[in-house]
């Protein structure tokens, strides 16, 4: 094979052992082979991904892409020594993106760049991106993993990721009909999810490694602050993809970095309100502990976290009983938080 002929002492000299690459790869195609769909042309390890598309029934195609990493939540992937779940949040960060436009994701490409490729690790690490696109319908097909000695240490690497979908133009979902009456509907998250992570840092001490990190901790239910903070990101794709089948959905928000008031008017247009009732939200417990241990104000947490909430989504009130339905039957927690008000600041938390 091509990798045999390939070696290089004083590449491996300088830090950069180019046969652990090949051997990384050999590892990593059990996970990739698990998410083959009808638009994979190509085995991993050539220069480019090829996706064939299906245009039948879509009338004008358009395709959406979202791009996006774990942030400072691969920290804690590293300290706790678990790599196999962070790459579905890699997955999630971007496939959730483009489900808000009502795109079905299409393919998914990763990034890792480590201080040294250990290739048992990456191929954990690649084992849970697919595993995010299993999750979502996505094929993985391509990737990059770069090593980069001295410019971080050995045993850090960091991932990030990039998603295509694909909707008919007609079926881009179009807020401008929002109006006053539409219900909000919430879907609730595993937990953190993939942001906050460096308050959750300070709040807990991460970086020098806290004890407390590893104890069961009773506000968890007994699990530890560092598995809690490990779950990974909930993928909501084909709950919506189902959704969006039958129901009229007017707007959907993807809770990530900037909580509710950042996130949520980003589906809302000008001259409305998502009225949304705080005490109707099934906060879970790790932010309660994030709130009493940090002493941070409940503002804070609505502007930091998703506060137990992953995604919000519009629909009018009188298909708000279909849509809890269908999205409980999809396997959701799914449930009213709020109404769509008139008013110009687009969120209200009373």
């Amino acid at each position: 094979m091509e990798h045999k002929l390939s070696q290089s002492a004083s590449y491996a000299a300088a830090g950069v052992d180019i046969t652990a690459g090949y051997k990384a790869v050999e590892l990593m195609k059990k996970h990739v082979a698990r998410t083959k769909n009808e638009g994979c042309l190509d085995d991993v390890g050539g220069f480019g991904g090829c996706f064939g598309l299906n245009l039948a029934g879509i009338e004008e195609p358009v395709l959406v892409s979202g791009t996006d990493g774990c942030g400072t939540k691969v920290k804690m992937a590293i300290l706790m020594n678990k790599h196999d779940t962070i790459g579905i949040d890699a997955v999630a960060m971007c496939v959730n993106d483009i489900i808000c436009v009502g795109a079905k994701p299409l393919f998914f490409l990763d990034y890792i760049a480590c201080g040294k490729n250990i290739p048992e690790k990456i191929a954990a690490i690649v084992s849970g991106v697919a595993e995010g696109c299993v999750q979502s319908g996505a094929a993985l097909i391509g990737g990059e993993t770069a090593e980069h000695p001295k410019m971080m240490p050995v045993e850090e690497y960091d991932l990030a990721g990039f998603a295509v979908g694909i909707v008919d133009k007609k079926k881009i979902l179009d807020n401008t009909r929002m109006k006053a009456g539409d219900v909000v509907i919430a879907l609730a998250s595993s937990g953190i999810h993939s942001n906050g992570f460096s308050l959750c840092r300070k709040v807990f001490d991460i970086d020098n490694n806290n004890p407390e990190l590893y104890k069961p901790c009773a506000e968890l239910g007994g699990k530890t602050i560092g598995e809690t903070l490990l779950t990974p990101t909930k993928i909501y794709v084909k709950s919506v993809l189902k959704l969006l089948e039958t129901v009229d959905v007017k707007g959907i928000s993807h809770i990530t970095g900037g909580g509710f008031y950042e996130n949520i008017p980003r589906s809302i247009p000008d001259g409305l309100c998502a009225k949304i009732d705080k005490a109707s939200v099934k906060v879970l417990p790790i932010f309660d502990l994030i709130a009493k241990v940090g002493n941070i104000p409940e503002r804070d947490m609505f502007n930091t976290y998703n506060m137990g909430v992953g995604m919000s989504i519009v629909v009018p009130a009188e298909q708000k009983d279909e849509a809890l339905k269908i999205l409980t039957e999809c396997g959701e927690d799914a449930y009213i938080i709020g109404e769509i008000i008139a008013g110009e600041e687009k969120i209200e938390l009373c």
